[in-house]
């Protein structure tokens, strides 16, 4: 079955919703929990009928994976909670399951931009400054 284009529209409104209401629970969440400071959301996915929501993190620093499991352990300690209010803020009858993915995508992202910068520095080398001449001094003194 083709989905139309009204039906494309608010499905990407739905996930834009989503997007902007997750985003606003775990910031919420890193200000009780430091440990789920260091990823952010990237993404939000919905299943076809609505009832997963796949959330997908990316971190701020390296090595990513490892940062990212522990911040989802304490994201699985508190799934219900913000289940529950993901439900409220979106004003539904029944709420998604949650499924909390890492983005590996942007890891590698991070890594091609990083070899880009060290080409383009191989490439540019940094000029030499300019040194001071002194004067040379007269044979006649």
């Amino acid at each position: 079955m083709t989905r139309t284009r009204v039906a494309e529209v608010k499905r990407e409104r739905r996930k834009a919703l989503f997007l902007r209401e997750m985003s606003t629970l775990i910031q919420e969440l890193t200000q009780d929990e430091p440990a789920s400071a260091g990823v952010y959301i990237t993404h939000v996915d919905i299943s076809p009928n609505s009832g997963i929501v796949y959330v997908y993190f990316a971190t701020y620093k390296e090595p990513g994976e490892e940062i990212f499991k522990q911040a989802l352990e304490v994201l699985k300690l508190y799934k219900p909670s913000i289940r529950k209010a993901f439900a409220q803020r979106i004003q539904t009858r029944y709420a998604p399951d949650l499924v909390f993915v890492y983005n590996k995508v942007k890891e590698r992202e991070r890594r091609v931009n990083e070899l880009l910068d060290k080409v383009s520095q191989d490439l540019n080398p940094a000029k030499p400054t300019a040194q001071v001449e002194e004067p040379e001094a007269d044979e006649n003194e």
